[in-house]
């Protein structure tokens, strides 16, 4: 799987661009805040329909403008595809595939899978449990429909539960609209809380050998899911947890309070772990994604780096650049000194500045 080209036009702070991609390693340079992470957001824009920072759509419209296009080809298995998105301010997005229209978001995961990789990234481990549950909401619906409609449906159900529990309504009534929100929250989150569990045993099980080639057999890194609501009783602990809720006005059971965690030599790796520790279990997580991913949709999704060589040590820039064998890879970066004595060689070179791309020779 790779990118071929993508083209923007009033995308952030770009006017237009156009750029043609390489199928290997693709250096994008120059100084801060010039658009390099702008370019990595509207690709990643294309495979997940929502951007990696969580932005709104009218913020990724260029200042004064009403619309903004991405237009990005791709190719999978030899065959070439095209996909449109038409943003606008006061409007909600346009989506097509081949010129054909999409009725809705969700149909457009799963035709690119892409793996981010920024500096954020690099404090998963030890930011706030939301911020884990998004990296695998974030990998599970590039991979599963079926997760992803059970998803929208668990936190359409999830705001309808916990509006009633602030509403005032006579008890019984409540009672009564709190049994039906109860079993929807419990026949889309049951299913949820089984993919999630696979996909970190899967992980997991991919995880420990890297993490024990990163730390030269030092460090045994596993990993630990600590689920919202007990398997096969969210529907049960929902009810006895009710009055609690409706003294808090929210939900206190179900997939949106799961936890993922990291343990090393069987300590907890956000609370004890090392800064280096924390970094290295974070660059084994990618590292084990790319791998998951590879075996689940049998091709190679797209890396996207943003800045984050800056962020690791010699050691560790190395261990992932060799990770990169064969895998399409868009890598940001303020200095081509950060590719200096680099076993990893770069098949295109592109600078931007002001917004502006150019491709440069490799070797000048």
């Amino acid at each position: 799987m790779i990118v071929k080209s993508i083209e923007l036009k009033n995308y952030r702070n770009y006017d237009s661009l156009l750029a043609e991609f390489a199928p290997g390693t693709n250096l994008i340079y120059g100084d801060n805040a010039q658009g390099k992470t702008n370019l990595l957001e509207a690709v990643f824009e294309c495979a997940t329909g929502s951007s990696h920072r969580g932005s709104r759509e009218r913020e990724l419209i260029r200042f004064d403008e009403e619309e903004a296009h991405i237009r990005l080809v791709l190719e999978r298995g030899g065959v070439p595809s095209r996909i449109d998105l038409h943003l606008r301010k006061n409007k909600s997005r346009g989506v097509a595939i081949d010129g054909v229209p999409l009725q809705k978001i969700s149909e457009l995961l799963g035709r690119l899978n892409v793996i981010f990789f920024s500096p954020e990234d690099l404090r998963i481990i030890k930011n706030s449990p939301q911020e884990r549950r998004r990296f695998l909401n974030i990998e599970l619906c590039q991979l599963d429909a079926l997760y992803t409609l059970r998803l929208v449906l668990y936190n359409k159900a999830l705001e309808q539960r916990n509006a009633l529990l602030k509403d005032p309504k006579d008890r019984k009534e409540r009672a009564a609209l709190l049994d039906v929100w109860d079993e929807k929250l419990s026949e889309y989150g049951e299913p949820i809380l089984e993919d999630r569990a696979a996909f970190i045993r899967e992980l997991g099980e991919i995880i420990r050998p890297i993490h024990r080639e990163l730390t030269e057999n030092k460090e045994d890194l596993a990993l630990r899911y600590a689920p919202g609501a007990d398997p096969g009783r969210m529907a049960e602990q929902l009810f006895l947890g009710r009055d609690q809720d409706i003294h808090f006005g929210s939900t206190s059971i179900g997939p949106h309070r799961d936890e993922l965690e990291f343990y090393i030599n069987g300590k907890d790796v956000k609370r004890f772990g090392s800064q280096g520790q924390q970094r290295t279990t974070a660059l084994s997580l990618k590292l084990a994604e790319i791998e998951l991913v590879k075996k689940k949709i049998h091709d190679t999704p797209v890396l996207l780096l943003d800045d984050v060589l800056s962020e690791l040590d010699a050691g560790r820039q190395e261990r992932l650049l060799a990770g990169l064998d064969k895998t399409q890879t868009l890598i940001t970066c303020t200095g081509l000194d950060e590719f200096v004595s680099r076993s990893r060689g770069v098949d295109k070179k592109f600078r931007i500045v002001e917004g502006k791309i150019a491709e440069e020779k490799l070797y000048e």
